[in-house]
């Protein structure tokens, strides 16, 4: 019988194949980076075979990496699946959304959950790669996008993208707020990786003439720029509703409907059955309802 590699070195490049970042595995399996590229490494010299291409940003496969990882990652997820259907946690629920979603709207309203619900274990998984419903065991989905999403799922309209271009109060002295299209082009702008403002700005009949830009990897530290004075963002409004109410943020540019970019819950079908899962949507359904 064929010697199987270590268990150690094959979570681990299971980990690291999902994310692609030694970094983020170590995270994931609470462990160092050092350990986790140490595992991968074995693995490789005991396999004689290259996983990953160590690259700037993190990893990539290789071809044959590429094809293991597809195989060990199927088995690990059954082993996952079948430990849970062991010992079911029947008040855990988790749920995946953005770094800027969980920011910016779903941790300010968690007293409000905990309150309703404060039976329900929610966790959250904050992170900008799509997640699995199967092998990283989300129950629910906070995605932007417009339907389809996949026939095993379920659908329900969160919030409609409406973005509005903000700035901190100190913008207001370059005229009457809203700001006329030309003015609001010559403004720094504050850019995220949605890239958003040149639609905004052809859909205001003007061209981007700001001299300064500042680009940023997630709407959330654009929307915290903005708070800083660097620059003009452009969010959806229901993110920055807080910020607007304090006073810590202007809405100096009007609003403007992006099609194909609203916010949606996903649930896979099998989940219809869950209370838990069902009492999250429910509580969703209503916050968004009363911030809408």
């Amino acid at each position: 019988m064929t010697e199987l590699p270590p268990l150690n070195s094959l979570r681990a490049f299971d980990a690291a194949g999902r994310r692609l970042s030694f970094r983020s595995a170590a995270e994931e399996l609470g462990v160092t980076q050092g350990a986790v590229a140490q595992h991968v490494r074995q693995l490789e010299a005991q396999l004689g075979v290259v996983l990953f291409e160590r690259v700037p940003k993190g990893l990539r496969f290789t071809s044959v990496g590429r094809s293991y990882h597809n195989r060990i990652a199927g088995i690990f997820a059954d082993l996952r699946s079948a430990t849970a259907e062991l010992k079911p946690e029947p008040n855990k629920v988790l749920i995946s959304v953005t770094p800027t979603f969980a920011a910016k709207w779903l941790i300010p309203n968690l007293p409000d959950f905990t309150s309703a619900h404060p039976n329900i274990d929610l966790r959250i998984m904050a992170t900008e790669k799509v997640s699995s419903f199967h092998s990283d065991g989300i129950d629910l989905a906070v995605r932007q996008g417009s339907p389809p999403f996949g026939a095993s799922l379920d659908v329900t309209l969160l919030f409609k993208q409406s973005l509005i271009a903000v700035a901190a109060p100190m913008f207001a002295d370059e005229g009457d707020i809203p700001l006329e299209p030309e003015a609001l082009s010559k403004l720094p702008k504050v850019h995220d990786t949605h890239d958003l403002w040149p639609s905004y700005l052809a859909q205001l009949g003007v061209k981007n003439q700001s001299a300064r830009h500042l680009r940023l990897s997630q709407t959330s530290l654009a929307v915290d720029a903005a708070i800083a004075g660097q620059g003009v963002a452009l969010v959806s409004r229901f993110l920055v509703t807080p910020d607007l109410e304090a006073g810590r943020l202007i809405e100096v540019g009007p609003a403007w409907d992006a099609d194909r970019s609203d916010f949606y819950v996903l649930i896979p079908r099998t989940a219809r059955n869950n209370q838990s899962v069902t009492n999250v949507l429910t509580w969703l359904k209503s916050r968004s309802a009363s911030d809408t």
